[in-house]
This record gives C-alpha cells, sequence and structure tokens, in this order.
C-alpha cells in the first residue's frame, strides 16, 4: 500500500522525515504530491534506498484559469511520474483529461455527480477519497465530510469509477496507518479491501507511468526487446 502526501515547502516535513514515517506505518510507498507552485527538492531514490520505501515523485496541479490549468497538466505529464489536479470548479476538465492520474479531493472545493464519475471512468482518472478532514475536523466539518465521502463512494461504486484513497497529509504527524484508514473506510461504507485496493491504486499507478517512461516501453503489454528496433 501507498500514501500521499504535501511534504515542505508545501507542507511541514521534509521527504526523509515523511518517508521514515510512512516506512514506520507499514506502507510500501509514498507519492509526494507538493502542488506545482511549491516543488520540494529531493532524491527519491537515495530517501526510498535510506528508508526501505518506494518514494515517487508527484505533483498537484492547480490554477484558475481552464487553458492554464490544461498546459500545466501537459507541462508536469512530461516531468512527473504521478499527476493529481487540485479538485474544484474545473472537476469535469479534469475527468475528461486522460492524461490525469488523479482528481484530488474533488468535494472539497467543488462537487461531483454522475457524468463527472462517468468521464472519469472513460479516461482512467482515478477519483480520490480524501480522509483527512475526517480525519483532522470535529462538528459540523467532519459530519460534512463523511456526507460528501459516502456520496462519492455511492457514485464510484455505481459507475465502477477507479479511485484512489488518502489522508491527504501536510505534515509527517498528520500521516496515518492503514489500520486508522480502513476505520474511516468502514464509517463511509466501503470495506476493508475496498480501502486497501485504494491505497494500493497509487503503487499501480506508479508502476504504469514509470514504464510508460521507460525507454523500452511501446505500448501497454509489449515492451522492446535488446535487439529490436521500432520505426519511429
Amino acid at each position: 500500500m501507498y500514501e500521499a502526501a504535501h511534504a515542505r515547502p508545501d507542507g511541514e516535513s521534509t521527504v526523509a522525515r515523511l518517508a521514515l514515517t510512512a516506512a514506520e506505518q507499514g506502507y510500501e510507498g509514498l507519492v509526494v504530491r507538493n502542488h506545482g507552485d511549491a516543488e520540494a527538492g529531493y532524491d527519491p531514490d537515495a530517501i526510498g534506498e535510506r528508508y526501505g520505501i518506494d518514494v515517487v515523485d508527484g505533483v498537484e496541479v492547480r490554477a484558475g484559469d481552464r487553458s492554464r490549468l490544461a498546459g500545466l497538466i501537459g507541462s508536469h505529464r512530461e516531468r512527473r511520474t504521478v499527476v493529481c489536479v487540485h479538485g474544484g470548479p474545473h472537476n469535469r476538465l479534469v475527468c475528461e483529461d486522460e492524461r490525469v492520474d488523479v482528481l484530488a479531493h474533488p468535494m472539497r472545493d467543488g462537487d461531483v455527480n454522475h457524468v463527472l464519475v462517468r468521464a472519469a471512468r472513460e479516461n482512467g482518472v482515478r477519483v480520490e477519497f480524501d480522509f483527512g478532514r475526517v480525519l483532522r475536523t470535529v462538528g459540523g466539518e467532519r459530519v460534512q465530510a463523511l456526507r460528501g465521502l459516502r456520496k462519492l463512494r455511492e457514485l464510484v461504486g455505481k459507475y465502477e469509477a477507479p479511485y484512489v484513497v488518502s489522508a491527504d497529509a501536510t505534515d509527517h504527524l498528520q500521516l496515518r496507518a492503514p489500520r486508522e484508514l480502513l476505520a474511516v473506510g468502514e464509517s463511509i461504507g466501503f470495506d476493508r479491501e475496498a480501502v486497501r485496493a485504494g491505497l494500493a491504486e497509487w503503487g499501480r499507478i506508479a508502476e504504469r507511468n514509470r514504464e510508460r517512461r521507460a525507454d523500452s516501453f511501446i505500448e501497454p503489454g509489449v515492451r522492446r526487446g535488446r535487439y529490436e528496433e521500432v520505426d519511429r
């Protein structure tokens, strides 16, 4: 299972500190999902080797303008292994863009309906279940967060859309062990295996995109042999 978190300067903890905590909690990997205007400087391979965890270079794109958002998605797609987009008023645009891996916390600053979820399924965009607000708020705000997640679960389940799960941590103290996220998932109607699948999906995204970026990639399921040449 993998988690995805914001590191300094987008969050409070360094990538190394997040990786150490995630490894101690039993995660196999950590996706660094800093917003594009707050990138972290780090060596994922060195940190991963030090703490025994797969550190994945990701980004969470955000922009107020639709055309600027589309341009940022394209530029980050060339450089990042995992491309998330900050949910909000452009949720539909994001769900219709196959270059996007994850629509991040779509219910926080926007809404989701059956049209968006079907578009996400058709374009392979994972919808994120952000458990952070449930874990870090109380009272009416927590109730509202639970209501939004239950609505999202019903839509994702009905239309069989792909999804990921995260606590969306901004420091190492906000990271939660898988067992805690499993408990939150049960409170919104998920079974434990569904939450595990949502955590594992981050790793599947990283593996797929690394393969696509490799020199040996031709098409899904086909890799170039040592002596094979491909017309370009």
